[in-house]
């Protein structure tokens, strides 16, 4: 779990929200983006953190970002239920009751970030950065929007989440980690262990006779459960999609043609600039260091060094305009002539002088080269526009009782019957069923539902609906013996040559430990004996698996033991050596090692810590403002 949080805490955005929450989530849900960090008001407060309320409204929007977040990462919609199981409800408020409580923390001592340094970590973010790999003004701007956030809302929370960094690196900064435990974890990740082995394949367990009628029927009746069949449903689907409904061959070339004209920037490229930039404190500075450049006493660039800037410092990248995040710059700096120094820029967050180092002219698709892609756009617009027209006149046609399959005649779509489908999405084959939209949401309202219920219509991801009927339900059963004879008897094979392979194994074992060697009892079983070195810890190799190298770990030198092997297969082993290179604390390997504990402890201390502010601030939880906010019975 701590490697997945380091993994997350590569970005600043990440490791913010990795930090203040270490120690209350599970690890696939660590990561909260941009809209969980700013949330709105409300008049009920599902919790209070001292004197400070934490609104429904914000769990609300909170919850329903993670639950869409959650979605899109694991590809698939996840329902209420589903996210109720996961806690996820319950880690959303944690997240909030730990932000409330840091941010009274660092109000508390006085943590304050300037608006400089939150706008050069905004602008170093990767989840703001376009395909050239710079800044992209769109992405950012469209992530607020999706948010409902506004640019200076954003950077004032920014502000407070900064300030709650520096807190957790204050209290977690240059922790001691000692020797002896350093040593423990180098002993543990870097023995190497040797062994010999043999392996007892399939073959070995000889020939296997049929089992007879009173072995097949106990070892059904044992294991009825195993042979179980599934509830299956028979349901008919009535999708209405915008891409169903497109019709690009409909798409005159005049409309065609228009949409090109007016959308210019979205069929090329913009013309793009390379931009240097040095910032000053205030307009005098900057107006004094401008006129040393027009005299010739000094260049551009030796201004830059005098300010503590490199190359690397001076860039601010390749951008268009509209990529630019501040506006007087993106004016200035698209305005001036290749390699001269403007005049002195007052932008948001300081006032500038920029130099251009090269123009990336605008490139522009013809008309020709995109049309058909012009004509799928406009024919969608049109098919969303006319999607609530259909809907409306289907959902009227449902009212009046009317099948599915009329429906679908009549309205020109086409009806999807799936025969037989588990809750797995399988038919009765052990097949998936490709022809469900949506199939996560979709089956787990179609178990939900009943044979001749009114089911409302799913809203699908692509924006579309999707109307069904349950018209059979086969309930879950015991298949009869008869039917699966065959399963059985060829399950009763699998584990008798798995006891026999176990009860040779325990035997050669044993003799291997009363000192015969282990070419011997390996000749004695028809196999060839093999040596392996420089085994690693949990990691499989020549013939053994990773399970096998586990219990070559956890037994003692010079004693055998076994191990499954590949499918049924069983290895029998006698551990040879066993050795521990020698520990040198300064060594690079020692060094990460030191870290990754450092790491360690600095996750517990913060969360100790974290408990402790929570503690000391006080927390209340009003469980019907959580439910209300949450929707939903508990």
């Amino acid at each position: 779990m701590l490697q997945g949080f380091r993994a997350a805490s590569q970005s600043w955005l990440g490791k913010i929200v990795v930090t203040v929450v270490f120690g209350l989530l599970i690890a696939g849900l660590a990561i909260f983006g941009i809209a969980d960090i700013f949330r709105g008001g409300g008049s009920n407060a599902v919790a209070t953190v001292g004197s400070t309320p934490i609104p429904a409204e914000a769990l609300r929007n909170a919850y329903q970002n993670q639950l869409q977040r959650l979605s899109r990462q694991s590809r698939r919609p996840i329902t209420p239920d589903q996210a109720k199981a996961l806690g996820l409800d319950r880690q959303v408020l944690a997240q909030l009751i730990t932000e409330a409580s840091l941010d009274q923390k660092t109000k508390d001592l006085g943590l304050r970030i300037p608006d400089s340094a939150v706008v050069r970590l905004i602008q170093e973010e990767p989840a703001f950065k376009g395909p050239n790999g710079a800044f992209d003004v769109n992405t950012f701007r469209d992530t607020l929007r999706q948010a409902g956030l506004t640019e200076q809302g954003f950077v004032q929370e920014q502000r407070a989440v900064a300030a709650r960094l520096q807190l957790a690196d204050a209290i977690t900064a240059e922790l001691p980690v000692s020797l002896a435990a350093r040593e423990a974890i180098h002993r543990y990740t870097s023995e190497r262990r040797a062994a010999s082995y043999f392996t007892l394949p399939e073959a070995a367990a000889g020939e296997i006779p049929a089992p007879t009628e009173e072995e097949v029927t106990t070892f059904y009746t044992e294991r009825k459960s195993a042979f179980r069949a599934p509830e299956y449903r028979s349901v008919n689907l009535l999708v209405l999609d915008p891409a169903t409904l497109a019709k690009p061959d409909a798409v005159t070339d005049a409309e065609a043609r228009a949409r090109y004209e007016s959308e210019q920037s979205k069929f090329g490229t913009p013309e793009k600039r390379a931009i240097q930039q040095i910032v000053f404190p205030n307009d005098a500075d900057a107006a004094a260091a401008l006129a040393r450049i027009r005299k010739g006493e000094v260049t551009f660039d030796q201004v830059a060094t005098e300010r503590g800037l490199d190359a690397k410092a001076l860039d601010l990248g390749t951008f268009s305009k509209s990529e630019l995040f501040d506006p007087a710059v993106a004016d200035a700096a698209f305005a001036a002539e290749p390699d001269a120094v403007s005049e002195p820029v007052k932008g948001r967050f300081g006032t500038v002088l920029l130099r251009v180092t090269s123009v990336q002219p605008a490139a522009r698709k013809p008309f020709e080269a995109v049309a058909g892609e012009v004509r799928q756009e406009i024919a969608l617009e049109k098919a969303r526009d006319g999607l609530e027209k259909v809907h409306d006149a289907i959902e009227d046609q449902r009212a009046g009782a009317k099948p599915l399959a009329d429906i679908a005649r009549e309205q020109g779509l086409s009806l999807v019957t799936v025969p037989a489908v588990d809750a797995q999405g399988r038919d009765p084959q052990g097949k998936a069923v490709e022809a469900i939209p949506d199939k996560d949401a979709t089956l787990a309202a179609i178990f939900r539902s009943d044979m001749g219920a009114d089911n409302e219509a799913l809203r699908t991801r692509s924006g579309g609906y999707v109307w069904y009927d349950v018209t059979k339900i086969d309930p879950a059963h015991d298949k009869p013996l008869p039917e699966v004879r065959d399963a059985v008897t060829a399950q009763w094979k699998t584990d008798e040559v798995g006891r026999r392979l176990a009860v040779k194994a325990r035997e050669a074992t044993e003799r291997l430990d009363k000192g015969e060697a282990i070419d011997e009892v390996a000749k004695s079983l028809g196999q060839e004996a093999k040596t392996v070195a420089d085994l690693s810890r949990g990691r499989g190799r020549d013939g053994l698996t990773a399970e096998a190298v586990s219990r070559v770990f956890a037994t003692p030198v010079n004693k055998a033991a076994s191990a499954s092997g590949e499918g049924v297969a069983r290895v029998v082993f006698r551990v040879t050596s066993a050795t521990v290179p020698a520990f040198v604390p300064t060594a690079a390997g020692a060094v990460a090692v030191e870290q990754q504990y450092r790491t360690a402890l600095a996750d517990d201390i913060l969360a100790e810590y974290i408990a402790d502010v929570q503690k000391q601030a006080g927390v209340s939880v009003n469980e019907a403002a959580f439910r209300r906010a949450i929707g939903g019975e508990y």
